[in-house]
């Protein structure tokens, strides 16, 4: 049974959304595992490396003979006469021939290397349709992880408010505080819920992107693990990785493939300027100073008029023009490389422990303003101000961690392999 079914039988109930009625909680390998056996661009791409290596097989046949032959109908007034005549002479004249084209200057060889190239070429496509579409499966997997940790968040400031909000109605009714101040306090659970609606909106546009990439309809909603950032360890030096990423990047292999390619057929049509030889035996009875004539024969085009100058020409010409694409691509890929690392090191170098001291004391003050307003020792408008500060800086903290995950792929993505785990 595939993993991605028998993963579905093992859903849950889920209080996300009263319009999902099951919950998938898988981890990223999981669904990196359901989209590999699922999606259906990568298996028609599949499909496109199975007719190329078809192509090998092609290449390797030889040429089939040919038979030609000439046959009499009717002579002398008689029809079909292959028996002796009625008058004691021989029957009528037949010839038989097969001819074998042989190829020469080893084209047949250079076929089939150029068949094996293309194969590896459309090998190297699949690989990059697969890298681009992980790519996104990463991205749409982390966004809604991101936007589900700041529903959370959202859940927890309306948990606190509803709690103050019942402490300062009860203040209300006991004439401490003005309807004023109460309903401005109403005012940011209004806020809030909104806020909270507007970012299940999205996580509901990034379950519907992730759903399409593993092939997955109805009322399922995938929810991710857990996909805190794990510690970096980064070499100080980048020529590591933009090593790795002319190793594997595929889109770069591919540019080096198409040159190979390029070239394989410049040396095919370079080798057309050979003639091929055609090599013959035949048999004629009745038509020749003998009356079973058995023959051989060798017949070549002479290479006087057309020498192929043209599409050699014209190869070399592909030849060249890819030749600077791929020198454009590994200028390309250095510079993304680069430019993926260094984003990388930027988002990192964020997270350090002074910045988790502060939280940790921004968090002790918050709890201590809720406390304030409580006990009336603050205004609406500091607790106000404070109140969006602290949200706007949670938010900020999260995004940060997103920020790291994407950046993290991306440098995956660029080097073509995980470096980064």
């Amino acid at each position: 049974m595939p993993v991605y079914i028998s993963l579905l039988f093992c859903v849950h109930a889920n209080a996300q959304s009263n319009n999902h009625t099951d919950t998938l909680n898988i981890s990223l390998p999981e669904t990196e595992k359901i989209f590999l056996d699922s999606n259906l661009f990568i298996l028609a791409a599949h499909y496109n490396v199975d007719a190329a290596s078809a192509q090998i097989i092609q290449a390797k046949y030889w040429d089939n003979p040919v038979l030609n032959t000439d046959q009499v109908v009717m002579a002398n007034n008689y029809f079909l006469p292959y028996k002796t005549l009625p008058d004691g002479s021989p029957g009528a004249q037949y010839y038989i021939e097969i001819d074998q084209l042989i190829k020469t200057a080893g084209k047949r060889g250079k076929l089939i290397a150029a068949a094996q190239t293309n194969r590896d070429i459309s090998q190297l496509q699949l690989e990059d349709v697969i890298r681009k579409l992980t790519s996104q499966l990463h991205v749409d997997y982390y966004t809604i992880a991101h936007h589900l940790n700041n529903y959370e968040f959202y859940k927890q400031q309306q948990t606190q408010l509803n709690t103050l909000l019942a402490a300062m109605k009860g203040q209300l009714d006991a004439g401490n505080i003005s309807q004023k101040d109460y309903l401005q306090l109403q005012s940011l659970s209004v806020s809030l819920k909104q806020d909270m609606i507007d970012m299940s909106s999205d996580v509901e546009d990034a379950e519907a992107d992730l759903k399409t990439l593993l092939h997955i309809s109805g009322t399922v909603f995938i929810k991710p693990a857990n996909t805190a950032p794990a510690q970096l360890s980064l070499p100080e030096d980048v020529t590591y990785y933009i090593n790795q990423a002319k190793q594997n990047n595929p889109y770069y292999k591919l540019q080096q493939m198409q040159t190979v390619y390029q070239q394989q057929l410049l040396t095919y049509q370079q080798a057309l300027r050979n003639p091929d030889v055609t090599v013959k035996a035949d048999y004629d009875r009745q038509s020749n100073y003998a009356p079973n004539y058995v023959g051989m024969g060798v017949s070549l085009p002479l290479p006087l008029f057309n020498k192929n100058k043209g599409n050699i020409q014209s190869a070399n010409a592909a030849l060249q023009q890819q030749q600077v694409v791929q020198n454009n691509a590994e200028t390309e890929l250095e510079n993304d490389v680069v430019n993926a690392y260094n984003k990388l090191m930027l988002v990192a170098g964020q997270d350090n422990s002074e910045q988790q001291d502060f939280l940790k004391r921004y968090d002790a003050l918050y709890q201590s303003m809720i406390n304030s307003y409580k006990a009336r020792q603050i205004s609406f408008l500091d607790f106000t101000n404070f109140f969006n500060d602290y949200k706007d800086l949670q938010e900020k903290i999260l995004q940060q961690k997103l920020n790291l995950l994407i950046a993290a792929d991306n440098l995956n993505y660029e080097t073509g392999i995980n470096v980064i785990k």
